[in-house]
């Protein structure tokens, strides 16, 4: 079933997601949160095969209070710098809010059934931290996330479970940080962190430079297994 584009109203305006539905039309929900690319195809397609796993899953623009409607590539030096601009533009707090904001739309939009999990990438990957300490979603997941220490004050109030998954050789995750990470979310039953060796930063996106077919299907099952266990 195609995808569509849909709006979301919320307090400060109105932004718009994509949303992919299963050829069911229902199932559990799963938030998709961008990469610094905003929803471009690549985050489309991502959401198309949870939807085709079964899920109803709808990837918000985090970026619309910014740029509305951005959609870059990894391809060009121009596009990166794009990127990391809105990146350092970009207000977590008020994104999280989005967050939440997409979580309640998706809990009751027509065809799922109430369970709403969320799923993040690279600055995605923070928010799905994120989303696990401050928002009412059911479980999240989150790959290769950046500055996920500057945030782990915040891990007492992790109460629903949350999976991480770490590239060993992340260049914006170094060494240091991954294991401050570890060191700060291990005692907690709820969360599962999931390491890969040799990985390099978005070793998961489809068609990037580091992409690793082999370590990126892993991580993808045991996401899908996660979210299959939490949220039917």
């Amino acid at each position: 079933m195609p995808g569509q584009t849909i709006t979301i109203p919320s307090p400060d305006g109105i932004f718009s997601a994509y949303l992919a539905t299963p050829e069911s039309g229902q199932g559990p929900g799963i938030v998709v949160l961008q990469e610094i690319f905003g929803v471009n195809a690549v985050m489309r397609e991502l959401a198309d095969e949870y939807a085709a796993a079964g899920f109803m899953a709808l990837v918000p623009d985090l970026f619309w209070r910014i740029d509305p409607g951005v959609q870059l590539t990894d391809k060009t030096d121009t596009e990166w710098q794009q990127a990391f601009d809105l990146m350092k533009r970009f207000d977590a707090a008020q994104g999280i809010q989005d967050v939440q904001t997409a979580i309640s739309h998706l809990r009751q939009y027509p065809g799922v059934n109430g369970k709403v999990g969320a799923v993040g990438y690279c600055l995605g990957g923070l928010l799905a931290y994120l989303t696990a300490a401050r928002t009412d979603a059911d479980a999240s997941a989150g790959y290769y996330g950046m500055n996920i220490p500057r945030f782990l004050g915040e891990a007492g109030a992790i109460k629903k479970p949350l999976m991480l998954h770490v590239a060993e050789k992340d260049e914006y995750n170094p060494a240091e940080a991954q294991k401050q990470v570890a060191d700060g979310l291990g005692s907690n039953p709820l969360v599962t962190i999931h390491n890969y060796a040799g990985m390099a930063h978005a070793f998961a996106r489809p068609g990037g430079a580091h992409y690793d077919q082999a370590n990126a299907t892993l991580a993808n099952s045991r996401t899908i297994t996660f979210f299959r266990q939490h949220l039917s």
